[in-house]
């Protein structure tokens, strides 16, 4: 389950043939970045130059130019040094970049000052993202300044800069058939690990254990990185959207909420589920927990071609105001307390975000001043919630300290839309089935 050579051709095709006549785009790669002292991160690509390459070696440079005879596909990356890599790993080197990865022609990363210049010298534009990576726009104006010093000899400098992200994210945000597939394995790897989370959870263990067990699921699956930090909330813990400390220790009687998922092949997964400690929800916790639920579901059916971005998100908000109405924690009229934003004291956020490679993957939301319109290709999450301070006084204090979210990804189809993350039950009467066995 892989995006094939051919795909990643048809992506840069795609976009050279949107880019203007007589012009060049440079994309740089990522580079390992420090921990401490002498150890890095775990080196994560570039997703933009991912999406065009398939290529996941630091510190590369893609270079597309439309319509050049000798090559409209280059690509910058580090050269095959038996040294380096018994000590660091296997390089792919140029010839492999043009053999494996299907480019036109590969150079020396060393060679990238000798080389770009030219490639440069006579375009009338540059499609670059400058102000994203402080040491590329150093080169890239190294470069034009060097063309402009010998403009009295002929040169001709570009005429100007085009930000790439436009052109680039459109296409990233409709997910062919292989993306939705690895986007769909990574939900199911989620979804498993957060059912082992459910089965292991009980008075006294840690918020890490659970995030333990969450990443060995991960692993074992074969995806040795979450997409994102893993928030495993419990009690009032919860109610901190970003919770990351996972520190605390699972008391009997609270919740916990978990927001993990993993990263597949390059593809973000991302689930939340709230379930209790102990197995089964108090009164006010199942009230809290369905009404959640019914604003979930209630926007996953407004997912569908044709509808418009926050049409999900207004239906959590009126089916999470009717119910906080009903349950006595809001006063007064549905419509007056939505357009008061009265709802915002327990449900502060929107009902989701574009996924794909990023977490917060890219994408207009808005087109023109206006929501979008959903289409086919387009994933999203859905993920309503209710936080009921500790500190809020204006309730009783039964409600105080619960926090729930319930989140799902959601890819948009011709006919309506399909859940990539069912496989994580989220009925209360499911999670306490699971927990009990």
């Amino acid at each position: 389950m892989t995006i094939s050579k051919s795909e990643y051709a048809r992506r840069r095709k795609r976009l050279m043939d949107m880019m203007a006549s007589n012009s060049i785009a440079l994309i740089p790669a990522a580079s390992e970045c420090t921990r401490s002292r002498d150890t890095q991160y775990p080196f994560r690509q570039d997703s933009d130059f991912l999406y065009l390459t398939g290529f996941a070696e630091p510190d590369g440079v893609l270079v597309l130019i439309p319509g050049r005879r000798h090559g409209q596909v280059l690509l910058f990356c580090r050269d095959r040094d038996p040294t380096m890599e018994q000590w660091h790993g296997y390089r792919a080197g140029p010839d492999g970049a043009v053999s494996t990865f299907g480019m036109d022609d590969a150079f020396p990363i060393d060679d990238i000052d000798d080389i770009v210049p030219g490639l440069v010298e006579g375009k009338q534009h540059i499609y670059y993202a400058m102000g994203h990576n402080d040491t590329f726009d150093r080169s890239v104006m190294a470069w034009v300044n060097q063309i402009r010093s010998q403009v009295r000899t002929g040169a001709k400098p570009p005429g100007d800069f085009t930000d790439l992200a436009f052109l680039l994210h459109e296409q990233r945000l409709f997910k062919s058939a292989a993306e939705l597939r690895i986007m769909a394995k990574a939900g199911d790897i989620s979804s498993q690990a957060h059912c082992q989370a459910m089965r292991e959870c009980r008075p006294g263990r840690y918020e890490y254990q659970l995030e333990g067990a969450i990443a060995r699921t991960f692993a074992e699956h074969g995806a040795r990185f979450p997409a994102y930090n893993s928030i495993v909330g419990s009690g009032a813990n919860a109610c901190v959207l970003h919770y990351d400390e996972n520190r605390d220790r699972l008391t009997d009687g609270d919740l916990v909420l978990i927001d993990a998922g993993c990263e597949y092949k390059g593809y973000a997964a991302d689930i939340t589920r709230t379930f209790p400690v102990n197995g089964k929800f108090s009164t006010e916790q199942r009230a809290l927990y369905d009404l959640v639920l019914n604003a979930q579901l209630a926007a996953i059916k407004k997912v569908r071609p044709g509808n418009t971005w926050n049409q999900p998100h207004d239906a959590t908000v009126r089916v999470i105001t009717r119910g906080l109405i009903a349950l006595g924690l809001l006063k007064g009229n549905e419509k007056q307390l939505i357009k008061d934003g009265a709802y915002r004291d327990f449900y502060m956020h929107r009902a989701g975000h574009w996924l794909g490679m990023d977490v917060h993957d890219v994408g207009d939301y808005r087109i023109d001043g206006k929501w979008r319109q959903l289409e086919p290709g387009m994933v999203l999450t859905i993920e309503p919630g209710i936080y009921v301070s500790p500190t809020n006084t204006k309730v009783p204090k039964k409600w105080r300290g619960i926090g729930i979210r319930i989140e799902d990804d959601v890819a948009v189809t011709a006919s309506g839309c399909q859940v990539l993350t069912a496989g994580v039950p989220k009925v209360a009467d499911d999670i306490e089935a699971l927990m009990a066995s």
